[in-house]
């Protein structure tokens, strides 16, 4: 069973449709809309400040999302897909973003819509990222404007994909309770 817990009795909420591994954890004021999957051992922690994420967004394996106390609060959109191991901490990230696998995202952050943040990418904190761009690097520098294949053939596919993937999983989790 994941771990969910309240923070001063406010405890997290979960739209329709939403997958949650059984060995994540979710605690505090953190909302998400509808047809989300959280992962295997993803620490989603809206203990110091809230956490909001909008309808199919992914958070995959490992990956943790915090904020920061009483000063940044984490804002994720609508179609974001947020790879293995990464880390995205009291930013705001628009729809239709993927952010790769063990990338990092500081505070203050903002990151525009459709909009690719390659694996391992470091994005310091207040850094403000135009929308249709691709940045990787340590520190994340911008790379090139995304072409319309791009948004279609990653960031859609890859949310679309995880979609299809809890349901793989769903099934067997509601057996387990």
């Amino acid at each position: 069973m994941p771990v969910i817990l309240h923070v001063d009795g406010t405890y997290p909420t979960f739209g329709d449709n939403t997958f949650i591994a059984p060995n994540a954890t979710i605690v505090g004021d953190v909302v998400m809309g509808n047809d989300c999957s959280i992962w295997f051992n993803t620490v989603i922690r809206g203990d110091v400040n809230s956490i909001r994420m909008g309808n199919k967004v992914n958070v995959q394996d490992g990956a943790v999302v915090h904020c920061t106390y009483k000063k940044t609060k984490t804002i994720v959109g609508n179609n974001v897909s947020i790879g293995h191991n990464a880390i995205i901490h009291g930013c705001t990230i628009h729809d239709n973003v993927l952010i790769g696998m063990g990338a990092i995202i500081m505070d203050n952050v903002e990151i525009g819509s459709h909009t690719i943040i390659a694996a391992g990418a470091v994005v310091l904190e207040g850094t403000q990222i135009p929308e249709g761009t691709i940045w990787a690097g340590v520190p994340a520098k911008r790379v090139k404007t995304i072409d319309q294949s791009q948004i279609h053939g990653e960031i859609d596919r890859i949310a679309n994909n995880y979609i299809r993937y809890a349901d793989w999983f769903r099934d067997q989790v509601a057996e387990e309770k």
